[in-house]
């Protein structure tokens, strides 16, 4: 009788490691948990997708000497991976077509010197390969900042990919 009790035991522990019932899909990118705890301080915001997080507060000081100590502290933000740049969401949360008051700017801090190279955002609806938006804005404020609006075509949860002097960074963010 003990064999049995063990035996019932492992399988047990050996299905509570799947993510997954077995033959169920995946979870959407929106459903999917995120992983990465937030920086200290900082408190999760809901809105996140995929791989992303948005938190407010507690911003990491990588990102508070990248824009010389001017971080917009009450916004919500999300931190690229790898963790070199952020994008601070003014008007929170984004929305797609062409939103006005507020718009979908997207302040992006990044944490590498851009050494005069414009930042070049490319974003694509996750698990899509249309539809996609591509912009480029130039290295014209003072810190390692770039001010963008984004806007995209429809709502979902968005892959953006960061390139920048050498550097490249991607984060996801949910658009309604």
């Amino acid at each position: 009788m003990p064999r049995f009790y063990l035996l019932a035991a492992v399988l047990l522990v050996a299905a509570g490691c799947s993510n997954t019932p077995s033959g169920s899909p995946s979870p959407s990118p929106t459903a999917q948990a995120v992983s990465a705890s937030p920086p200290p301080g900082a408190s999760v915001v809901a809105g996140g997708c995929a791989s992303s997080q948005v938190y407010r507060g507690g911003i990491p000081q990588w990102i508070n000497q990248a824009t010389g100590n001017n971080t917009p502290e009450s916004l919500p933000y999300a931190i690229t991976s790898p963790p070199i740049a952020a994008g601070f969401i003014f008007g929170y949360p984004l929305r797609a077509g062409h939103p006005s008051n507020p718009n979908n700017k997207i302040l992006w801090v990044v944490g590498k010197p851009r050494n005069g190279s414009p930042l070049e955002i490319t974003g694509q609806l996750s698990g899509a390969s249309q539809p996609s938006v591509h912009q480029s804005e130039p290295p014209d404020s003072a810190g390692e900042i770039y001010p963008s609006i984004v806007d995209v075509p429809q709502p979902g949860c968005w892959r953006f990919d960061l390139s920048w002097s050498s550097q490249h960074a991607s984060v996801y963010l949910a658009y309604q």
